[in-house]
C-alpha cells in the first residue's frame, strides 16, 4: 500500500473515465510578468501572497483580457472563497466538477485545497465514486448529485432539490447554482486552452494521499 506522502505518478493518479482531457501547452499563454506593466506585477504579487506561492497560470492568462479579468476576479471571489457556502462543501462541488468535465487543471487546484479548508483524503477521494458512495453525510450527497445533474441535464430534479433545501436557504442554493455553473465554465474554458497544471500544483497532487484511496474504492 502507499505510504502517505509518498510522490505519486501521474500514470498511477486517480483519473475520470476517459482519462484527463489533454493539457500540454496552453492555445493563449499566461503574460511574462517580466517587462509587464505595474498593474499586472503588482496583482499577480498580491496574489502570489494569497496562494503562497506564484500565482497559478489561469490568472496569468486572463490577464490578457484586463478588463474581462477584473470584472470576473469580482465575481468568482464572491463565490469561492468568500461564499456563504460552508468551504468544504464549496471544495466538494468544484472537485465534482473538475472530475466530471475531466479537467486536470480545476482537480488539482482544488484537491490541495480542500485539504487546506479541511476535507479529508477519504473524502477527495470518495469524490470521485459519486453520490451513491456510503460514507457521505445527507448533505454532502446532496451537493453532489446537485453537481452531476447540473453537468448531465442542466436542471435540478425536484427530489434533489427538495433535499438540498432541508440544508440550504435561499440565498445559499442560488450560490450553489452559480458556482456550479461558474465552474463548468471554466473546466469548459481550461480545457479548450489547454493549460498545463501549475508546477507547485503538480506537486501537491502528486503527494496527496489520495491516490491510492481510490484506487480501494474500486476495488470494494
Amino acid at each position: 500500500m502507499q505510504s502517505l506522502g509518498m510522490n505519486t505518478p501521474t500514470d498511477r493518479q486517480l483519473a475520470p473515465p476517459g482519462g484527463w482531457h489533454p493539457a500540454t501547452a496552453s492555445r493563449i499563454p499566461p503574460i511574462q510578468l517580466h517587462g509587464a506593466g505595474l498593474r499586472p506585477r503588482l496583482l499577480a504579487w498580491v496574489l502570489g501572497l494569497f496562494v503562497k506561492g506564484d500565482p497559478p497560470g489561469i490568472f496569468l492568462v486572463l490577464m490578457r483580457h484586463w478588463r474581462l479579468f477584473r470584472a470576473w476576479l469580482s465575481f468568482a471571489a464572491r463565490l469561492m472563497p468568500f461564499g456563504k457556502l460552508d468551504r468544504r462543501d464549496t471544495e466538494l462541488v468544484i472537485l465534482r466538477v473538475g472530475w466530471n468535465c475531466r479537467c486536470r487543471y480545476e482537480w488539482g487546484q482544488h484537491v490541495a485545497i480542500g485539504l487546506r479548508v479541511g476535507l479529508t483524503p477519504e473524502q477527495i477521494a470518495r469524490v470521485t465514486q459519486g453520490a451513491d458512495t456510503p460514507g457521505w453525510e445527507p448533505r454532502h450527497a446532496a451537493l453532489l448529485r446537485a453537481t452531476d445533474e447540473l453537468h448531465h441535464a442542466r436542471i435540478l430534479s425536484a427530489d434533489t432539490w427538495q433535499n438540498l433545501t432541508a440544508h440550504y436557504d435561499d440565498k445559499k442554493l442560488l450560490e450553489l447554482c452559480l458556482l456550479i455553473g461558474h465552474y463548468e465554465m471554466l473546466a469548459g474554458m481550461l480545457n479548450s486552452l489547454g493549460l498545463p497544471l501549475d508546477a507547485s500544483a503538480e506537486t501537491a497532487l502528486a503527494s496527496a494521499p489520495i491516490h491510492h484511496l481510490g484506487a480501494m474504492e474500486d476495488r470494494a
